[in-house]
């Protein structure tokens, strides 16, 4: 069987070896192509922005970081003396994390992880993670079970309605989607390439819906200046 090709993995430990020489490309089924800069990956925390230091500041208790990439927010949570683990589906990333000094890293989907927290972090666009409408309910359901008594859900997400306005005002579609937000995506890096993944953009009305439907609360946190949120789901 022949290993998938961890894209983030190789550019995060290049970066860390100093290799650092170009960018991950990142392929859009609804865009041109875009660039991930490796170097915004390992950010202090007065270069996030706002919506994920609101994030922050609010993570509380036992935390799971929910694609914890390079450990950054991890990191930042450990430095507080917060309890904080990092989860990721890029074993080269969770290596770096632990190398970066994070105590506590799995390489593991959220699908099959297991335990409870005071506090599920999912930040850079976490409702991404759903991949398509269909699944939210799913990824929902599952997320609750790692919930404790009290806990929080803090997500952010971003309307990307205005991709699809022409020129006189009106809005297109793909019809092939169930909602415009859902995106195929494929990265490329130094000569190899990822495969396609579907990735979750979704206005916070239809984040509300979906919680409330799952039984969860949702109250929105904070907005930022390019249609990004930061939302709180809790248990009703």
């Amino acid at each position: 069987m022949v290993k998938e090709v961890d894209i983030f993995g190789a550019a995060l430990q290049d970066f860390m070896d100093d290799k650092y020489t170009e960018d991950i490309v990142v392929h859009s089924s609804i865009a041109e192509d875009d660039v991930i800069p490796i170097p915004y990956l390992f950010r202090p925390y007065s270069e996030m922005p706002l919506v994920e230091q609101q994030a922050l500041s609010l993570a509380s208790g036992t935390i799971l970081d929910i694609g914890s990439g390079a450990g950054s927010h991890s990191l930042w949570l450990q430095q507080q003396g917060l309890d904080v683990t990092g989860i990721d589906v890029s074993e080269g990333a969770i290596t770096l994390s632990r190398k970066r000094g994070l105590k506590n890293a799995t390489n593991v989907n959220i699908l099959e992880h297991k335990g409870t927290y005071d506090t599920l972090l999912l930040l850079m666009n976490g409702t991404g993670i759903f991949e398509r409408v269909t699944k939210i309910d799913s990824y929902l359901k599952h997320l609750k079970t790692l919930l404790n008594k009290n806990g929080q859900i803090l997500i952010d997400g971003s309307d990307i309605a205005f991709m699809f306005e022409d020129e006189d005002g009106g809005f297109w579609m793909d019809t092939h989607r169930d909602y415009y937000g859902e995106v195929t995506y494929t990265m490329s890096y130094k000569g190899q390439e990822s495969p396609s993944f579907d990735w979750l953009y979704l206005d916070y009305e239809k984040l509300a819906w979906y919680a409330q439907k799952n039984e969860l609360n949702c109250e929105l946190i904070v907005e930022g200046d390019h249609y990004e949120y930061l939302a709180k789901l809790t248990l009703t």
